[in-house]
């Protein structure tokens, strides 16, 4: 399993359109072959910075996932509303181990 966490910073007068960009391209995600979990988070304290945790059975498909018609839509559209380039942080999940607990 790969997990990934996103780190998003947003303008703020972007934050509306941004979710809603981004509810898209997790309706899709969810469906792709070995995606596990495709959560968007909003921070509590500031509206404007967002986390995806994004879990994937293999690193093939979290390297698909980038190869997606709706993750290029997403890149493209969400691109000029970065306030800061996104960070993405690659994890070795330690627990748990057993598919059938995700």
């Amino acid at each position: 399993m790969i997990v990934t966490t996103v780190h998003i910073w947003v303008k703020e007068e972007h934050v509306d359109a941004f979710i809603k960009a981004s509810i898209e391209n997790h309706n899709n995600s969810i469906l792709e072959s070995g995606n596990m979990r495709f959560d968007i988070l909003q921070h509590h304290d500031d509206p404007t910075q967002f986390t995806f945790y994004e879990a994937y059975e293999t690193e093939a498909a979290a390297a698909a996932h980038k190869k997606t018609t709706h993750y290029l839509l997403w890149r493209a559209t969400v691109a000029d509303w970065m306030a800061q380039a996104r960070k993405g942080v690659k994890h070795h999940v330690l627990a748990p181990k057993e598919l059938r607990k995700w």
